[in-house]
């Protein structure tokens, strides 16, 4: 993307302040042509002032040069007026802008799936949303404040001070010929590097933020001195990137400011030539000084407003890649919300692969009935996760389909599918907020009493009640103030919380010890009744009571039946049972051994 496109898009981003934006830019054009009168004013009243000491000329009046210090003075005054109106109403589109911009990316990166979150590192995502918005408020207001004023003054000057004098004229157009080479020969130089530093600011976002969310890991590994060995390390190469960048942009404000040397002095010299061949007056040369001294500012307005797109423009790059990333997981156009569902699930042939090469899943078919628990059991990686992934639509089937009530997912409102489906993580996710708003985020009007129903009910109410704070306490960033079990206790109160018709539990009791597990499996016994649940377990005692169990094998299932069923059909699941029973058993002996 060239940087005119880019800043095209930055500027279709102002959305419905656009009409302020077409406000602004007219005040601009006005604030433009009004300091122009200035100088051509100022001529004008020196060649009249020259004009009366000829000899045998008219002796000028005070009162005939009113019309003229008049003119000046008003279009000083709107000068005043017109920038302080700039001013004050781009600051504030530049801050509601950012603001509202920023809230659309977020929502955005929200939406994306869960896919590419997992390509995509948090840290850089964060780093992309503020740098970009920053970028973004910084271009807006300087744009509106001075460059397009800057822009538009160059578009005037040029015309008008050929008409004045098309000899003197030739000087600026020169200077503007020689900025523009100047300043697309350093673009050319340094547009690669650019690229280059922002790849690192993004690697440097990335690498503080992993040390930062792995604290604990990083104090118990003694890490810290290397960690910071290397952040140093991608803060040196980001450096030695950034430095030949800014020594370009140095080059090129030295030969600006040398070149506008130079045209003042030729101004002058060539103006006192024309003078005494009488093809110009002091007034001329007295105003094309002006011109060349404003054409000077706004030549440097115009270096540094490029100069920031240019330094911008991958920040902008990489905020308009994530902005206009299309989720493959997303609403068709006649999606519909089914309200709450009976929870009747259905795969159909369902196929999914990753790579295209290798398929996670494999012509999946079978039925899970209201009120039924369906328990997958399986090696790592055999397919498990992955079917349910594509339960609640991290992923959409290659081929088959899946169906809830005889509604095909793709048909749902996705927020609609998944307001129906309450899911325990194996990993416990956790808001650094308060109990209150973690449950919440399972049902946003649930009241105390329910909230501490549901927490009694997932054996969490005694470590929540023992904080001074209740529901109010803070549980710290991924829920590190609770211990293991209690974070995944207030997981499953969230999802009871939630009651939601479909309810999958991935290794929802992995982290407990034996004597809550008992606790909080019978919670959950409880709460699956009349609601479909789908459990994947590795220690086979939690799904004994399963209605069904569907045994995955590289992505296939391979047994499907009830636990005693499959225990007496003596095939890859009873050998899975016999292993682990085996294992209890000689912990047994060798315990007996011991004593």
């Amino acid at each position: 993307m060239n940087l005119f496109r880019l800043y095209g898009r930055v500027l279709v981003l102002l959305g419905p302040e656009a009409r302020l934006g077409w406000f602004l830019a007219v005040a601009n054009l006005a604030l433009s042509a009004a300091m122009f009168a200035e100088p051509v004013l100022f001529g004008r009243i020196i060649d009249a002032l020259a004009g009366s000491q000829k000899a045998g000329a008219e002796p000028l009046t005070f009162y005939a040069l009113l019309p003229l210090l008049g003119a000046w003075a008003g279009f000083g005054l709107f000068t005043i007026l017109c920038g302080v109106f700039i001013a004050l109403h781009a600051d504030r589109l530049s801050h509601r802008r950012r603001q509202a911009v920023l809230a659309d990316y977020f929502e955005h990166v929200l939406q994306l799936p869960l896919a590419y979150h997992g390509g995509s590192h948090s840290g850089r995502l964060m780093k992309v949303m503020l740098t970009g918005t920053d970028s973004l408020w910084g271009l807006w207001l300087s744009f509106f404040r001075e460059n397009l004023a800057a822009l538009v003054s160059l578009i005037i000057l040029l015309p008008l001070s050929l008409y004045l004098n098309w000899r003197l004229a030739l000087l600026l157009i020169v200077l503007c010929t020689v900025f523009a080479v100047l300043t697309t020969y350093v673009l050319r130089k340094t547009g690669e590097l650019q690229t280059s530093v922002e790849k690192y600011y993004s690697d440097l976002a990335e690498r503080a933020s992993d040390a930062l969310g792995n604290v604990a890991l990083v104090q118990s590994f003694a890490r810290i001195e290397a960690e910071v060995m290397g952040l140093r390390m991608v803060v040196e190469r980001l450096l030695g990137a950034q430095m030949p960048v800014l020594s370009w942009w140095a080059i090129l404000t030295v030969l600006t400011r040398a070149s506008t040397t130079v045209t003042l002095l030729a101004i002058f010299i060539v103006g006192t030539w024309l003078f005494f061949q009488g093809l110009t007056t002091i007034g001329e040369i007295v105003m094309f000084m002006a011109f060349a001294t404003m054409l000077v500012g706004r030549l440097e307005q115009v270096a540094g407003f490029i100069n920031s797109v240019f330094m911008v423009a991958p920040r902008l790059q990489e905020f308009f890649d994530v902005l206009d990333t299309v989720p493959a997981v997303r609403d068709v156009p006649h999606a519909i919300d089914p309200g709450r569902l009976i929870g009747r699930v259905e795969f159909e042939n369902v196929s999914f692969s990753y790579d295209g090469k290798r398929a996670a899943i494999a012509d999946l078919s079978f039925t899970a009935q209201p009120g039924e628990v369906i328990a997958l059991v399986g090696a790592t990686g055999a397919g498990k996760t992955t079917a349910l992934a594509l339960l609640h639509r991290v992923f959409d089937p290659q081929s088959g389909r899946i169906t809830i009530d005889d509604i095909d997912l793709r048909e749902m409102k996705l927020a609609a599918l998944r307001r129906n489906i309450g899911v325990v993580f194996q990993e416990m996710m956790l808001f650094n907020r308060s109990v209150r708003e973690n449950l919440t985020a399972g049902k946003p009007d649930a009241t105390d009493e329910e909230m501490i129903e549901a927490l009694r009910r997932a054996q969490a109410l005694d470590f929540v009640e023992r904080n001074a704070d209740g529901l109010n306490a803070v549980v710290g960033e991924r829920g590190r103030f609770l211990s293991g079990g209690e974070r995944q206790r207030l997981s499953i109160a969230r999802a009871l919380l939630k009651n939601p018709p479909i309810l999958i539990l991935d290794e929802a009791t992995s982290a407990l010890d034996a004597t809550t597990e008992i606790k909080v499996q019978a919670a959950l016994d409880e709460v699956m009744k009349y609601r479909t649940t789908f459990v994947i377990a590795h220690r086979l005692a939690t799904i004994r009571n399963a209605t069904r169990i569907l045994v995955f094998s590289d992505g296939r299932v391979t047994e499907m039946g009830t636990f005693a069923e499959l225990v007496a059909r003596g095939g890859a699941f009873a050998e899975l049972a016999r292993s682990q029973f085996l294992v209890a058993e000689k912990k047994a002996e060798a315990d007996d051994a011991a004593e």
